[in-house]
């Protein structure tokens, strides 16, 4: 790892329900050979041991993340061992983490997923923790956001909320999986959402079959 010319993407786990669609975009930015910085929130531990068993711990992260990334969407065990040589974690209450000031270099921040009091928190400019506190940095810094919210029905306040980060640069990107990819499993609806995440931070993948407009091309065998 150079240090020196090290630019990575800051990918924020908050506490919505939609662990998969995190592990789907850093197994996707790891495979893109990009660096990643990662923050996940206090809410979002109790998120990921209640939809995979695991618990996320400071001090055991690398192991942790391991679990996580080899777990599928149905939270079975379908993907090899992640390496994680160039990603570095912070603790969501380290307010003093190198992405917490504008100084530190990254190519931009994903929340994936958004709950809405995460929602609520950028948008007001709260900072009440390391990841509120990066997306806030990423703002003022012109950075590109993209934030990932999974909520449904989304109330008023949280609409007007959503216009605000969306006037103030950020991409919001509903967790609205489509099927016109033809997808043939539930790991196949989270990875359409994770490439929807990727193509709006402009990083390459391949994780869904891109519309070519011809009708019923999801039924046709992948290269037809």
């Amino acid at each position: 790892m150079n240090d020196g010319k090290r630019r990575p993407w800051v990918v924020g786990v908050s506490g919505a329900s939609g662990t998969p669609y995190a592990a789907a975009v850093l197994r996707a930015l790891l495979a893109a050979g990009e660096s990643v910085d990662i923050v996940v929130s206090r809410a979002s531990r109790l998120t990921l041991l209640d939809e995979t068993g695991i618990k996320f711990r400071d001090a055991h992260w690398q192991d942790d993340l391991r679990e996580w990334l080899a777990l599928g969407a149905d939270g079975k065990p379908h993907f090899g061992e992640a390496v994680l040589d160039d990603v570095r974690f912070w603790p969501a209450g380290d307010l003093a983490a190198g992405p917490s000031s504008g100084s530190y270099p990254v190519k931009g921040m994903l929340i994936v997923p958004a709950s809405t009091a995460c929602v609520a928190g950028v948008a007001l400019g709260l900072s009440k923790d390391l990841l509120q506190r990066v997306a806030s940095v990423t703002l003022k810094e012109r950075r590109p956001l993209v934030v990932a919210v999974r909520e449904t029905p989304l109330s008023g306040q949280t609409l007007r909320q959503l216009v605000a980060l969306d006037e103030a640069g950020a991409v919001v990107l509903p967790a609205s999986p489509a099927f016109y990819a033809g997808a043939t499993h539930i790991q196949d609806l989270v990875d359409f959402v994770a490439g929807r995440v990727l193509d709006a931070a402009g990083v390459p993948h391949r994780l869904y079959r891109r519309w070519k407009g011809e009708l019923g091309g999801a039924r046709s065998p992948e290269g037809d």
